[in-house]
């Protein structure tokens, strides 16, 4: 999720051209006049008019490539329409075209708010930046008709090429039923939100406002150590929040009233046990897509890790467990390492030899994300912890016998806390303590549960639904005017 630093500044009322955030949007909407317009950016031949024959699925009745994929674009849109008030059209100008890829990894699409206005008729907040699709609705009038509100690109070559996450295309159904693909609408959903607002237009990286103005997303945006918003924060202070870990929270009323009605409680990741040593303690976590959640398992066992390789100490999990790693876990949680294969892979072959849930350990420095991947004949739950937790915790089994460690995990749930909030119960936002361009602040944490369908990557789990008591996209789109 990239956004560059291009700028153009004009007279009142003032607007200021801006890059987009990383993924996607819709067309044509309904409901109190919330229009959504696509503007197709594809030529002859490619894109959304690619004549590649497709068969229908999953109720997107297109019989071509590009037919199904403006179907699923339309119907995305009239989710978002539906739910949102304006008597201007929103226009999105949208293409597919050849974006990065690798065999493991790929940029699914980019996309974001072209302009932002401040002081334009109507504005609620003077001196403070809205992105045109909003400032539209608030004023009454297109701010630049002449320009597109936002601007998206998708990965042409997803899953269609062999150096292109092969064999996981978008998936252009309707239905949700996406198995292992990457759901189309879902990521569309998420990439109108951002179009719509759903972003910070503040450096992250210097603290320096678009402009020397805030946007209206500073205003909400909060220290929840000292409960002090961006827009009273210095720079410094706004760079430090940016990567606090679990530091800054989202204080709009809508989005507060509204999460203990979306998130349960808090899961925790607990080791102890005679043996644990230096690796006891609750420990941060990602929580993954597949399988249940910590939440609803509340697993308690053993911990014993795989080990494949014992000049390394590693246990990738990527082929099915046999002899003595097959009796080491079965009826314990198994400790794997990241790598090589998916976490589903994972999950499934130490389920299969009898593991009662999965930890992974991480093989890179940072905090600990969550685990996509979509598998629905995985039963247990999985966990990924840092490198360092990883790293402690492989000490504290260094002294196991074949089927001992003396080393516990609780994968559970903390009733007193709700998934994703600080102690106010308003949601985190996503300030991993190494900054990730495009994707820290402008999202909400990845510690929320149920998953939230604008935090930073897009879950096997999500439904197409955008507001409670399902999802806290909505509301925060109220908080900022909408």
């Amino acid at each position: 999720m990239k956004r560059n630093n291009m700028t153009h500044l004009v007279k009142q009322p003032v607007k200021h051209i801006v890059a987009a955030i990383a993924f996607a949007f819709g067309a044509a909407g309904a409901a109190q006049a919330a229009e959504i317009v696509i503007v197709n950016g594809n030529g002859p031949g490619v894109g959304f008019n690619d004549p590649t024959p497709a068969t229908p699925v999953g109720g997107n009745s297109g019989t071509t490539l590009g037919e199904q994929r403006l179907i699923a674009f339309t119907y995305a849109a009239n989710i978002w329409g539906a739910k949102l008030e304006s008597s201007v059209p929103i226009r999105i100008q949208a293409s597919f075209e050849p974006l990065n890829c690798t065999a493991n990894s790929a940029t699914l699409g980019s996309a974001g708010t072209l302009e932002v206005f401040s002081d334009f008729p109507g504005a609620p907040k003077a001196g403070t930046w809205y992105p045109t699709a909003l400032a539209n609705k608030l004023s009454g009038e297109d701010q630049s008709p002449d320009v597109a509100d936002i601007r998206a690109r998708f990965n042409s070559r997803l899953g269609l090429a062999e150096d292109c996450l092969p064999g996981s295309p978008f998936y252009l159904g309707l239905d949700a039923n996406h198995g292992t693909a990457t759901d189309f609408v879902t990521v569309l959903l998420h990439e109108m939100g951002h179009g719509l607002g759903f972003q910070s237009f503040t450096d992250e990286e210097t603290g320096q406002y678009l402009g020397e103005t805030p946007a209206i997303w500073d205003h909400f945006m909060t220290d929840n150590r000292t409960n002090k918003k961006w827009i009273d924060m210095t720079e410094e202070e706004r760079v430090a929040n940016a990567v606090s870990g679990d530091g800054m929270s989202w204080d709009g009323p809508n989005v507060t009233a509204a999460v203990p009605d979306v998130l349960g409680p808090r899961g925790v990741v607990t080791i102890g046990g005679p043996a644990a040593a230096g690796a006891a303690g609750n420990k941060p976590f990602g929580e993954a897509s597949f399988g249940p959640r910590i939440t609803d398992a509340n697993v308690s066992g053993q911990i014993m890790p795989v080990v494949e390789n014992r000049t390394t100490n590693t246990g990738l999990a990527c082929t099915p467990l046999t002899g003595a790693n097959a009796k080491a876990v079965q009826g314990n949680i198994a400790l794997v390492d990241r790598g090589t294969c998916n976490f589903a892979i994972k999950a499934a072959n130490v389920q299969a030899a009898g593991a009662i849930a999965m930890i992974v350990a991480d093989n890179a420095p940072g905090d600990p994300a969550g685990m996509s991947g979509n598998d629905p004949s995985i039963t247990i739950p999985s966990v990924r912890i840092t490198q360092a937790d990883g790293a402690a915790l492989k000490a504290a089994l260094a002294f196991r016998s074949r089927t001992t460690s003396g080393v516990t995990a609780l994968l559970g749930a903390d009733p007193t806390q709700l998934a994703g909030t600080d102690k106010q119960k308003r949601i985190l936002m996503f300030t991993p303590t190494t900054f990730q361009p495009g994707s820290s602040v402008s999202h909400y944490t990845t510690s929320a549960s149920p998953n939230q369908l604008m935090e930073p990557s897009i879950n096997g789990d999500l439904t197409h639904e955008v507001e409670p008591p399902k999802d806290l996209s909505l509301p925060l789109l109220k908080d900022i005017g909408w």
